[in-house]
């Protein structure tokens, strides 16, 4: 180990892992994994959405993957919450339909899988140390970089530290996670021989059976819900594919009799009674003798990155929302694309202060977003769940508008800069968009909170006295490569063909579509004089117009009536955070209300093209 790199990075899952081969890829930094266990290992997480094939394919680990015998690949999820048949969806479902080409993603053995992307990184050039578990991270006395402590007494200095250390406290900022909900949840589980492909299930409305393309089984019941993964394993020296079958549900359900989940005895006759579920399991044993459990994951640090003090969180280490939907690996991997192209750029020298702070920005605040979004919109879906089972404790205590630890200045903020998750909502809706759900679950009744603004036609609109605006470059967040908006028409048809083509075959087809790695994008940032780094509404150029509004605003009061007949969807939405951040002066007012008018359809597409 040497006494310095550029960036040092605690934690040698996927998301650590990822980041190191990222760096590497990119060039002309340093860096160092350290890792307190030995690989393999046994983790959750064993299905993942299909936003993480990009990211793998970028890394350069995907082909490795491929070759493994450690996954199956996935394209959608069966969900049996409410009423007689299931719901269900592809990946990206309403593009998979159109264009006729899958978007899909992969069920694993994590023991396996997470080894062969610390192993990548390591061929990519970063040093990567096994059993070194980290002690302590201070700023150094200098200022321009970090100390970090080990457990057996070596030390490293770091020009950047990054910790992808998973669901614990942050070893850099001294405190306890806040809940990112008011629930608690415990998940149990084990693998299983003899269990049958979710894909056989009878009926109509299984999309899945044809092709024998593999999804993930999500089964609600009385006391929460279950999952259902095919994940290849080595038994006694074979190559086998079990399942790997767990249930979500509230530790205080296991202290009511006949619920104890952790007694492997009791876990198997409550999955065999579920629906849909127990007509694929009325044969299996387990591989163990015990229950794994993971339990209070539900949790976010209010701050993801510090640029003086030196230091970024990555994956779980900033936040998890729920199992539901397997969002976390690639989450934490689009986060690692993120945090390359924030220190590729802040170490190479070219960008201002001013500038790279604003990047540092926008992956705190942009990622804040996604979690808070995410989470109520998982929030809507149990609350949606919860009203067809009112003897439930599990699904009353759950989805209910006050659920979140949030404040409502924290949900707006996150509502107006980024979209209900796609494949959620098609699930949930069976394709009616944001009209199909429930108007007074957590998510719509934000949502609605966060539109309700209206002006009268006479009122007049000026830029508050102490706004500034200035022009830069930003991180593309999410930035999903190979995306393709709700909305067709945001994308040209070349550009949508491409897409198409790269889903195919990702890895002959990497050139087919933009790199997500190192993608800076041109922005607008209104911010108050006294607090740039504090409050601060972005705008990408060409999404939501904000050099335009800004060249009208800056002129002086405009009449509301006037301003609004020239606004596209992305300029309504612009002017709601900029309401909703105080930046906007009004001024008088009288006569006929007139609203900021965003349907939810070119809200919700305007936001995904993000």
């Amino acid at each position: 180990m040497r006494s310095y790199y550029d960036v040092v990075v605690m934690g040698g899952g996927p998301g650590g892992a990822t980041l190191a081969a990222l760096l590497m890829k990119q060039g002309g930094l340093s860096v160092a994994v350290l890792e307190k266990e030995h690989f393999p290992r046994e983790h959750i997480g064993e299905s993942f959405a299909h936003p993480l094939i990009p990211v793998l394919e970028e890394s350069g680990a995907l082909e490795k993957v491929l070759a493994s015998n450690c996954w199956v690949k996935k394209f959608g999820g069966i969900f049996q919450w409410r009423g007689e048949e299931p719901h269900v969806a592809f990946f990206d479902h309403s593009n998979t339909v159109r264009d006729g080409v899958h978007r899909w993603a992969m069920h694993v053995n994590r023991a396996e899988f997470d080894k062969i992307l610390l192993d990548h990184a390591k061929d990519c050039g970063a040093e990567v140390f096994e059993g070194a578990a980290v002690a302590s991270c201070t700023l150094a006395e200098d200022g321009g970089s970090r100390e970090v402590v080990l457990k057996d007494g070596r030390s490293v200095r770091a020009g950047y530290f990054v910790d992808a250390s998973g669901r614990r406290n942050s070893i850099v900022t001294n405190k306890k996670r806040d809940w990112l909900s008011g629930y608690r949840n415990i998940a149990i589980w084990q693998h299983y021989l003899g269990g049958v492909f979710t894909q056989t299930l009878d009926g109509d409305w299984n999309i899945f059976r044809d092709g024998a393309m593999s999804p993930i089984g999500c089964f609600a019941f009385r006391d929460g819900w279950c999952w259902y993964i095919p994940v290849p394993k080595i038994i006694d020296g074979e190559r086998k594919v079990t399942h790997s079958i767990g249930i979500v549900t509230d530790p205080d359900i296991l202290k009511q009799p006949g619920s104890d989940f952790t007694d492997p005895e009791v876990f198997l006759r409550t999955v065999k009674e579920v629906p849909k579920l127990r007509e694929l399991i009325q044969d299996v044993t387990p591989v163990g003798d015990r229950m794994l459990t993971a339990t209070n994951y539900s949790m976010i640090n209010d701050k993801f990155a510090d640029f003086d003090e030196r230091w970024l969180l990555l994956g779980d280490a900033s936040y998890f929302v729920d199992p539901l939907f397997s969002s976390g690996v690639a989450f934490a991997t689009n986060q690692a694309v993120a945090v390359a192209t924030l220190l590729g750029s802040t170490a190479g020298g070219t960008l201002s202060e001013q500038d790279q702070r604003g990047l540092w920005h926008d992956y705190d605040h942009e990622w804040h977003g996604m979690a808070v979004t995410f989470a109520l919109s998982i929030d809507q879906w149990y609350y949606a769940i919860g009203s067809d089972n009112p003897d439930s404790v599990y699904w009353n205590s759950r989805g209910k508008p006050e659920s979140l630890g949030l404040s409502h200045e924290q949900t707006f903020d996150a509502l107006l800069n980024t979209a209900f998750t796609p494949d959620l909502l098609e699930v949930m809706t069976a394709g009616e968009g944001l009209n199909g759900l429930d108007i007074e679950g957590p998510f719509m009744s934000e949502y609605a909170r966060a539109q309700d603004i209206s002006l009268t036609e006479d009122t007049k609109v000026s830029l508050a006295d102490d706004v500034v605006v200035t022009a830069g470059p930003g991180l593309d967040i999410p930035g999903f490569k190979g995306a393709i908006p709700p909305d067709p028409s945001l994308m040209a048809a070349e550009e949508r063909a491409a897409a198409a083509a790269y889903w195919d075959d990702p890895v002959r087809r990497s050139d087919s579509v933009p790199a997500a790695l190192g993608r800076l994008v041109p922005c607008h940032r209104f911010s108050r004089g006294d607090q740039p780094d504090r409050t601060q509404v972005r705008s990408v150029d060409g999404r939501d117009g904000g050099a335009e509004l800004w060249n009208l605003l800056r002129r002086g009061p405009v009449l509301w009536s006037h301003l609004v007949a020239d606004l596209d969807p992305g300029q309504q939405l612009l002017v709601r955070r900029l309401l909703h951040a105080g930046m906007l002066k009004l001024d008088g007012g009288s006569g006929a209300s007139v609203s900021v008018s965003v349907s939810a359809d070119s809200g919700s597409a305007a936001d995904e093209a993000r």
